[in-house]
């Protein structure tokens, strides 16, 4: 993809989120900018995100984030 993505990842709270996930992509998105990625980091984990069906979502998600 060419965009790194940080050593220590950022802790999200999935719960009550199943199912939807546009809200699920807001909420990693906010958690990726409280923690200082950068608009071209966030940027490219929706385009990630995004490719393919709600699998490859979570997927990508468990990349980028720590799911608690």
């Amino acid at each position: 993809m060419g965009v790194e993505i940080k050593g220590a990842k950022v802790q999200v709270r999935l719960v009550g989120e199943d199912g939807n996930a546009f809200a699920i992509i807001g909420r990693v998105q906010g958690a990726l900018r409280k923690a200082g990625y950068s608009a071209e980091q966030r940027k490219a984990f929706v385009a990630d995100a995004m490719t393919g069906d709600y699998d490859h979502l979570l997927a990508v998600v468990a990349r980028w984030v720590d799911v608690v």
